[in-house]
């Protein structure tokens, strides 16, 4: 909703929690009834995603350990922006580099999306890649990936059963199917 709407609710008093890559706040915020409450949620600076789509449909995907689940995820490439004037598209190409090695002979924007408006102000930029040409992967010093190759109908299969469930990777794997679609 934009400002104005008649549920907007407007920032009262601003606390913060804690400060690093991302910030976490607890606002009192002026709700439309003129009560107060407290929100609390993670100020972001935003992120990219990437999905790399090799001849013949494969996905370069990435696996990596997740703490907050406990688990090693299946995802495509994806990382934070680096402050307000970064550059989705330029972050998107640098994220593809660093963990895959991949350089994109094409970029396409697929889509923005807030993955948790309840929570967060990240806007998450998902692009395919396309044309890729390999090279080395050079990823962050905390970081510590291995690359999968998978065609996307098993990718496909592997969301509906449950496999693959980071919303990124989904979200970003039925946007290009629609796209595949709608471009036969």
């Amino acid at each position: 909703m934009k400002p104005g709407h008649p549920y907007t609710e407007k920032k009262h008093k601003e606390r913060l929690l804690f400060s690093g890559t991302i910030k976490f706040r607890a606002d009192t915020v002026k709700l439309p009834n003129g009560k107060k409450a407290t929100r609390e949620f993670v100020d972001h600076p935003g992120a990219v995603a990437v999905l790399p789509v090799l001849p013949g449909g494969r996905v370069v995907f990435v696996r990596q350990y997740r703490y907050p689940v406990g688990e090693a995820t299946l995802e495509i490439p994806a990382g934070k922006l680096h402050g307000p004037k970064d550059s989705p598209l330029v972050r998107a190409k640098a994220e593809l580099r660093e963990e895959t090695g991949y350089a994109a002979g094409r970029m396409t924007r697929i889509l923005s999306y807030w993955p948790t408006p309840a929570f967060s102000t990240e806007v998450l930029h998902v692009y395919a890649a396309t044309g890729l040409r390999p090279g080395a992967p050079d990823p962050d010093e905390d970081e510590f990936l291995t690359l999968e190759t998978i065609p996307f109908e098993k990718a496909w299969d592997m969301v509906k059963a449950g496999k693959l469930r980071d919303s990124k990777t989904i979200i970003a794997l039925q946007a290009w199917k629609i796209e595949q679609l709608e471009n036969k």
